[in-house]
């Protein structure tokens, strides 16, 4: 599944190739999770030039004239796909065809993949925006007692932050993710904090290296421990490997557990 890094590239390599060009047409394939009727879509869209692409959290939203924007969110094995005339592409949910015969397309084998037009804002600070201040995260762990990991993906608080990069950020700040999340002291925190930013950016920076005009893949060259073919980390130690929410989590004997 992309994940914010990921995503912060697919959005900017999108906006790089089609900003500005007129959709001509929207192909809907699957409807059943669009937010409107086909015709209301198509209206809404059809006929207005791209004039930008963002990420929100785990959505990339495609901003249209007239402020109509369509968000688009992978779920857990959505893709991009440029459409292609020698290649049949299987599996769309919707198909964006501009001006000029270029186009992508949103796929999904499980369908699960959706479009949403005019996605309602969110108050919810994302891992990257400034509203992710080192108060607000101090406030939000102070009062849950739920594994920092937990918190750390919960969308309803945080948006953008996934498996991997969770266990990523928490082995950087040296924070075992089993630690109780009120427990965790506030210099501890303020570690987090500084290491959620820098490593997303470094991240971001080092993908869009190797995928400066992807739409799709996931590039696991830069993970330090996150993964099964991991079994040391960068200092030697052994990776751990258990479940936190139902999700593999891989950390070491070198994060500080807070109870």
């Amino acid at each position: 599944m992309p994940e914010l890094p990921d995503l912060e590239i697919f959005a900017a390599n999108l906006e790089k190739r089609f900003k500005n060009k007129m959709m001509e047409t929207i192909g809907i394939h699957v409807n059943r999770k669009l937010n409107v009727s086909d015709a209301e879509l198509k209206e809404a869209l059809e006929g207005h030039k791209l004039q930008s692409v963002t990420r929100e959290g785990k959505t990339i939203q495609l901003h249209f004239g007239q402020g109509k924007v369509l968000g688009l969110h992978l779920m857990l094995h959505g893709e991009l796909r440029l459409l292609e005339e020698e290649e049949e592409i299987k599996y769309q949910i919707v198909s964006l065809h501009f001006k000029g015969d270029e186009g992508f397309a949103l796929t999904d084998f499980q369908k699960a993949a959706t479009p949403t037009l005019n996605p309602v804002p969110s108050n919810v600070p994302d891992a990257l925006s400034a509203a992710m201040s080192i108060d607000y995260l101090e406030k939000l762990l102070a009062k849950k007692k739920a594994p920092v990991k937990s918190v750390l993906m919960d969308q309803k608080v945080i948006r953008g932050i996934g498996n991997t990069y969770a266990d990523e950020i928490l082995w950087a700040a040296k924070i075992s993710p089993l630690s109780v999340s009120k427990a965790i002291p506030s210099d501890k925190v303020k570690v987090l904090h500084q290491v959620i930013g820098e490593l997303l950016h470094q991240e971001i920076k080092q993908i869009r290296r190797m995928l400066p005009d992807e739409l799709g893949g996931e590039i696991k060259d830069f993970l330090k421990i996150h993964g099964a073919g991991i079994s040391k980390s960068p200092t030697g130690e052994k990776i751990l490997v258990t479940e936190i929410g139902g999700r593999k989590t891989y950390y070491t004997n070198e994060q500080a557990l807070y109870e």
